[in-house]
């Protein structure tokens, strides 16, 4: 299984177009790249051709343009306290902020989410997805998994 099959799958099942499911899942997977290191997300990435590629052209960690993750007075906040919790919080929190900026409602955050973990499981093992999804608190109820 590779991105691009999950891609359509989470596509199909969140009911989202295309580009918007690419933006979905690259943001997850680079929130997941970033909270969950020192976990077996290598292992994760290793196996679903294309996801690390994925995650980093969706790098919630990458510089933000003028105004902060989304703009305004939210996207301040997110900035604001990304930078005071740290990297492993500041990751989960600028997803949060970069998914909301393409329109997503939570329902759709939560579908998107739950499917592509469940692909995850199939391509990488489920052991190896619950110990990423276990270690990095939040991800949880953030993304109805």
């Amino acid at each position: 299984m590779n991105i691009q099959e999950i891609l359509t799958t989470v596509s199909s099942k969140a009911g989202l177009d295309e580009p918007t499911t690419e933006k979905a899942v690259g943001t997850i997977l680079s929130v997941l790249e970033h909270e969950a290191e020192g976990t077996r997300v290598a292992e994760l990435f290793g196996s679903i051709p294309g996801s690390l590629d994925l995650a980093r052209q969706y790098d919630v960690m990458a510089a933000q343009p003028a105004g902060g993750s989304g703009g305004g007075l939210f996207g301040s906040l997110t900035s604001a306290l990304g930078g005071a919790l740290g990297e492993k919080a500041g990751a989960l929190i600028n997803g949060i902020s970069q998914l909301r900026s393409t329109g997503l409602d939570a329902t759709q955050i939560r579908q998107a989410g739950t499917t592509l973990i469940q692909q995850a499981k199939t391509a990488a093992g489920p052991d190896v997805v619950n110990e990423i999804v276990e270690s990095v608190p939040g991800l949880k109820g953030h993304f109805g998994l």
